[in-house]
């Protein structure tokens, strides 16, 4: 049994990865921007309840660090805080790089003071305008250029990692997740396309389909299952992409919503194309597959009819 930290416990990822780790018998503690059940306080105890949780900005140091004087030690973080997607980058570009960049620099200088091993959350958004098969040493070979804020403050972290495993010796496994999807991912206006997609035709919200892209759709339980297989075999220094095999085109993406939604076709737009976004990405999954036991399960009909079978209960939608 190993005890494990994971930021952003609340998120879509995060809590995923506390139900797969502690069902596999592991001790986890979580840490997330909201205060929530499983706290105790710090200066004054508000619970005698397990302390199991914590409010923590990993953008903020010292909230950070007194997580690991009074929770620690742990032998793992998986660090899944981050501000998420493209065009969040955009709109709040300041929390992108206070979290993101900030916040993993924080993470890291605990690691070389402390000793824990680290999983780190990337993303296919390093992968910028690359048009090909992507693997993993791509980035070693060929000069990409990342496309938005939120992509190169994942470069950034991809950077300092490695910086710190030169100077400090530090042990980091990176992982970049490919358009993950599925029950347990609620709805904002900046989650995936599919998330998107399933919740505007469940409520009447149109949609735009931008023509001609692609992507392979990963399932959100068959994702966090191989990254629980992490702590099973930590191999340090590797990056793993994390997707699925199926590559699909936006337009059938939408499709497959529709005819499980019931959704009127007069939501769909079409447009030509969405700016500062990759037009196709084509997932190489084989290190994951050879390394970490990485299954998928659900194609891409069945989870999205799952998905919107989830967001039916989930906001109560007869």
């Amino acid at each position: 049994m190993a005890k494990i930290l994971i930021t952003g416990s609340k998120g879509v990822v995060g809590s995923w990865l506390i139900k797969i780790l502690s069902e596999r018998g592991h001790a986890i503690f979580g840490v997330d921007l909201t205060h929530h059940a499983g706290s105790v306080g710090f200066e004054h105890e508000m619970s005698r309840s397990d302390f199991t949780y914590a409010r923590c900005d990993v953008g903020n140091y010292r909230q950070l660090e007194r997580i690991f004087e009074k929770a620690g030690p742990f032998d793992y973080v998986y660090h899944c805080a981050a501000e998420f997607g493209r065009w969040n980058g955009e709109d709040y570009y300041e929390q992108v790089w206070m979290t993101n960049a900030i916040g993993t620099k924080n993470v890291i200088r605990l690691q070389e003071k402390l000793g824990f091993k680290l999983i780190h959350f990337s993303s296919s958004e390093v992968y910028g305008d690359y048009p090909n098969v992507m693997t993993e040493d791509i980035m070693d070979k060929v000069e990409i250029k990342q496309m938005n804020d939120y992509a190169l403050s994942k470069w950034v972290n991809e950077q300092q990692i490695r910086n710190s495993t030169i100077k400090h010796g530090t042990k980091t496994i990176t992982v970049r997740l490919f358009n993950t999807y599925g029950p347990g991912e609620w709805y904002h206006p900046y989650r995936s396309v599919n998330c998107k997609f399933c919740y505007h035709a469940l409520h009447g919200i149109p949609v735009i389909v931008y023509k001609g892209h692609q992507r392979t759709s990963s399932y959100l339980e068959d994702t966090c299952r191989t990254l629980a297989n992490i702590v099973e075999n930590f191999k340090p220094g590797e990056t793993y992409n994390i997707g699925g095999k199926e590559l699909h085109s936006i337009e059938t993406l939408v499709k497959l919503v529709w005819k499980h939604s019931g959704a009127s076709k007069h939501l769909i737009n079409y447009a030509d194309n969405e700016v500062l976004t990759a037009k196709v990405k084509i997932v190489d999954n084989t290190k994951a597959e050879r390394d970490l036991g990485h299954v998928c399960t659900v194609d891409i009909d069945e989870g999205v009819l799952r998905t919107i079978e989830w967001m039916r209960d989930y906001y109560h939608i007869s």
